[in-house]
């Protein structure tokens, strides 16, 4: 018989989640997590903020020995308004089961993304090793791949990049393994810092690739720049984003929804000669060339 964890599951406004997550600790539940209970997406809170949905679905895990009948009834002569229900987790080896969907991917002719653990499709590609981890960026998600696609498809050998708003450091690190001569990526995150580091050794890149938060960084101009970040902050940094920008350099942006694109490519043409706004999934990528003025 396979052994298996035992999970209770309570949906609630957020207000009550402090207290709820203080009493199932201390009823001997072993960890407390909570997902969105409707459709209210937070796409990427600055860090140190931590928003929550206007309604929760929180998850207490308890040992497989524990009496889920006894913990039910407690949790039910305290919280008589909330509805509860349990089930079972089964045992398993959640190093490789995350792996079973997170499998290689390609992205244009030459560039693959890889899990470290797992054999290259393709000997003779570009191979990225990454594997999923707190820093945003993998490649699984529309933004991500709409400007890997870009870099596979431009020939990019000894130019340099800047991976603006970096997460795991994706973006320059595929940059150089397609040929770059230098990148510099920056976030504000300090996760994103060590999350970027770690890939550029992990790719034996580590040596082009500077990273530094935000308030480190000292600017330079860069053959293409590259922010995969959100509309709103794109929109703001545009002034920035152009001066890190070389004259007839690229800028190469993402992380906004489609119905955001054409007003932002109407930002950036200010600067840039900006080309066709690209679609994938709902999500937008604006590219363009640096004008050069006078």
């Amino acid at each position: 018989m396979t052994d298996s964890w035992q999970q209770i599951h309570i949906t609630i406004p957020k207000e009550q989640l402090q207290e709820l997550e203080e009493f199932l600790l201390s009823i001997g539940s072993l960890s407390v997590t909570y997902k969105d209970a409707g459709d209210n997406p937070i796409l990427e809170p600055l860090p140190g903020e931590t928003p929550l949905w206007p309604e929760l679905i929180v998850t207490a895990l308890f040992d497989r020995k524990k009496n889920i009948n006894t913990v039910m009834n407690i949790l039910a002569r305290h919280y008589p308004q909330l509805t509860a229900s349990n089930d079972e987790l089964e045992d398993q080896d959640w190093e490789r089961s995350w792996m079973k969907d997170y499998q290689p991917m390609s992205f244009g002719q030459r560039l693959w993304v890889v899990p470290t653990e797992m054999q290259v499709p393709d000997e003779h590609a570009v191979n990225l090793r990454l594997d999923p981890g707190l820093a945003f960026g993998t490649g699984t998600h529309p933004t991500t791949a709409l400007c890997l696609h870009w870099l596979d498809q431009h020939d990019v050998n000894n130019l340099s990049i800047l991976d603006y708003g970096c997460g795991s450091g994706i973006l320059a690190v595929a940059g150089l393994l397609l040929g770059a001569s230098m990148a510099d990526a920056v976030d504000i995150d300090p996760q994103a810092i060590s999350a970027s580091k770690a890939n550029a050794i992990n790719n034996h890149v580590d040596h082009t690739l500077g990273v530094y938060l935000v308030a480190d960084f000292k600017p330079r101009q860069y053959d293409i720049v590259m922010a995969n970040i959100l509309s709103g902050p794109l929109s703001e940094l545009a002034p920035d984003l152009s001066a890190f920008t070389k004259p007839s350099g690229h800028i190469i942006l993402s992380g906004i929804l489609q119905q955001q694109a054409e007003s932002l490519h109407t930002v950036y043409q200010q600067w840039f000669k900006m080309d066709d706004i690209i679609i994938k999934d709902g999500w937008a990528l604006l590219s363009g060339r640096k004008k050069n003025k006078g």
